[in-house]
């Protein structure tokens, strides 16, 4: 069974034996499939200390948000409440105020703990 995963070596191993395992036809509840959970937990755990993934600034996950879900500038506009502001936060010259935040989290469901850091 799967041990911790201690060295790049151990992490690069696990990865293929996760790759083997994903290309067979695998039953629930088999030997196989519970070690290939077990794998991607420890895999998961071995990139989160050693290959951390920065989070977006508020202006990238904005940006991003809008481009995922097809909405044009001018729809941001009318979900902050003005046209002038939409461009001013778009280019780093305003700072999202509290009310921005919550419209922003509700309507575009991006995580207020993204949009309230410091940029």
């Amino acid at each position: 069974m799967a041990t911790p995963i201690k060295s790049n070596e151990q992490y690069e191993q696990a990865l293929g034996q996760i790759y083997r395992l994903m290309q067979m036809d695998l039953s629930p509840n088999s030997l196989e499939s519970d070690e290939l959970e077990v794998l991607s937990i420890l895999v998961k755990d071995y990139e989160k200390v050693h290959f951390p993934v920065p989070k977006p600034t508020p202006l990238e996950a904005i940006k991003f948000r809008l481009e995922q879900l097809g909405i044009s500038e001018k729809e941001l506009s009318d979900i902050l409440g003005f046209r002038s502001r939409k461009s001013e936060i778009l280019s780093g010259k305003r700072k999202l105020s509290l009310g921005m935040i919550r419209k922003l989290n509700q309507k575009l469901n991006i995580p207020a703990e993204i949009l309230i850091q410091s940029y």
